[in-house]
């Protein structure tokens, strides 16, 4: 029994090791056949999704085919013209380009033809001459200097009013005479002294032009001024116009009144490219000596240009329209008057380049102005009232503060009120060529003037693209026809009586 037992667990024993033998042997055979699966998931993986882009490659090119078959079956869709307006195209650059190109063209055979009629017209030391008939006498620039008195006047004003040294009254009278004699001095100079030439005596009045302005701007300011310091009961802070103080470079420090009212002050504003003064102005934060030579070549360049092209281009087609105005012939007058819109218009948009960003952006760029905008989109104007407001932005600012908005204030219509800022237009215009011509004809009040009408009839009837063309040909017929008319009155007064 006990050998039996014996035998019998040595057989179980062998049958437990036999059977973990074959375990182990079928766990290792799992663990080598797990990768063969995975590389065989990975190339069926890989097979499927070839088989797939096939299949796109073949829907897409199929869906080509039938494509090409439609478009060759159908090539016709509702659609509009480009030139239409109803197709809402809008890039024309490459007939813009076309345009220059003709005008550049065309221009330069004008000037060939010229140059071949008159030769070369260009005389540098005759411009000398338009600004000075006497090299020893130089009443233009007496006069120049003598505004200094105007402007020290108008600062110990204000010096005083801010002690309560004068009255209010006390001191508006004092600014209306001392601005009063600012417009009629420099005037009955030009009209009594015969050495003063009208190009001289334009330059001078458009200076006191300007100085009129700029201290009418610098009264009511600081009378401002004192109606909130005294409503207040304390010093006012800068800035009226523009009390944001973001505006301001935190560096600079701010001034308050009265201690604006100092001689550093007042010819920092006499000199800054603009009518309308501020206690503290925007100050750009440092000169860009890049920017303001690139001013200054600007400058030079387009003076000689305005000068070479006035002696070579102008001056002929004026002296051989004299004939036709004096003989009244309608068709020759229309055929010189066209002759002198082009050079007329192009001299125009030089002087308005030359002015209105190169001389302007220097003098801003030289004292460190902030406030840049001279000018706005004026050749976008699909109406009068809009070229007027943004073609001379300083000019625009004067009359909105200190003429339009204080009609409105005081209970005037906006249309007497408008009219009211084209007649102050007018008067001045006519101040600075009447005066220096030494002849009173009207013809730039009277022009002036016209604008109202044609405002009124380009607002009301015209608009978009035809409003715009009104005002380039307002712009581009109107001034060639003014110039005409001086230029021949001054003939008739002057040279002829020389001849009689």
């Amino acid at each position: 029994m006990m050998g039996d037992a014996d035998k019998t667990g040595a057989l179980t024993r062998r049958r437990r090791a036999t059977l973990q033998s074959m375990n182990g042997i079928s766990a290792a055979v799992c663990k080598s056949s797990m990768p063969a699966d995975s590389n065989r998931d990975g190339v069926l993986r890989k097979r499927d999704h070839s088989l797939e882009t096939t299949r796109c490659k073949s829907k897409t090119e199929k869906k080509r085919r039938r494509n090409d078959i439609s478009e060759r079956l159908s090539c016709h869709k509702t659609q509009e013209s480009l030139l239409s307006s109803a197709s809402g195209y809008s890039n024309y650059r490459g007939i813009l380009n076309w345009c220059v190109v003709m005008l550049v063209l065309s221009n330069a055979r004008l000037f060939l033809e010229n140059l071949l009629r008159y030769g070369v017209l260009v005389d540098p030391i005759q411009v000398v001459s338009l600004f000075l008939k006497d090299p020893y006498s130089w009443p233009a620039a007496c006069l120049i200097i003598v505004c200094n008195v105007f402007i020290l006047v108008a600062l110990y004003t204000e010096r005083q009013l801010s002690m309560g040294s004068f009255s209010e009254r006390v001191g508006f009278v004092v600014h209306c005479i001392n601005m009063a004699v600012m417009l009629t001095f420099p005037a009955a100079v030009v009209l009594l002294v015969p050495s003063i030439t009208p190009v001289g005596g334009a330059f001078v009045l458009g200076n006191y032009t300007i100085l009129f302005l700029k201290l009418s701007s610098y009264r009511d300011v600081n009378m401002w001024c004192r109606e909130l310091s005294t409503v207040k009961a304390k010093k006012l802070a800068r800035s009226l116009s523009c009390p944001s103080e973001q505006h301001f470079n935190r560096s600079d420090s701010q001034v308050c009144y009265p201690g604006n009212l100092t001689i550093r002050d007042m010819y920092y504003f006499v000199f800054a490219p603009t009518l309308c003064y501020e206690l503290n102005f925007p100050r750009s934060p440092k000169i860009r000596m890049s920017f303001l030579l690139r001013r200054l070549f600007e400058m030079l360049f387009f003076i000689q240009m305005l000068i070479g092209l006035t002696q070579q281009w102008m001056i002929p087609i004026i002296q051989s329209s004299m004939k036709p105005l004096e003989d009244m012939d309608l068709s020759r007058m229309t055929e010189r008057l066209l002759r002198l819109a082009v050079p007329n218009h192009l001299l125009w948009l030089m002087f308005f380049y030359w002015f209105f960003h190169s001389s302007l952006n220097f003098s801003a760029e030289l004292l460190r102005f902030g406030d840049r905008q001279f000018y706005n989109d004026w050749w976008n104007s699909e109406t009068v009232t809009y070229f007027w407001q943004n073609w001379n932005i300083p000019v625009h600012k004067w009359c909105l503060r200190h003429f339009y908005k204080r009609l409105l204030r005081r209970g005037f219509s906006k249309i007497v009120s408008q009219s009211a800022v084209f007649f102050l237009s007018a008067f001045f215009h006519e101040y600075l060529v009447s005066i220096p011509l030494r002849m009173f004809r009207l013809w730039a009040f009277m022009g002036m003037m016209a604008q109202l009408p044609l405002a009124w009839f380009v607002g009301r009837f015209l608009g978009g693209n035809y409003g715009n063309a009104a005002v380039w040909i307002s712009i581009i017929i109107g001034q060639p026809f003014a110039v005409l008319m001086y230029v021949h009155d001054y003939y008739v007064l002057h040279y002829r009586q020389e001849a009689d």
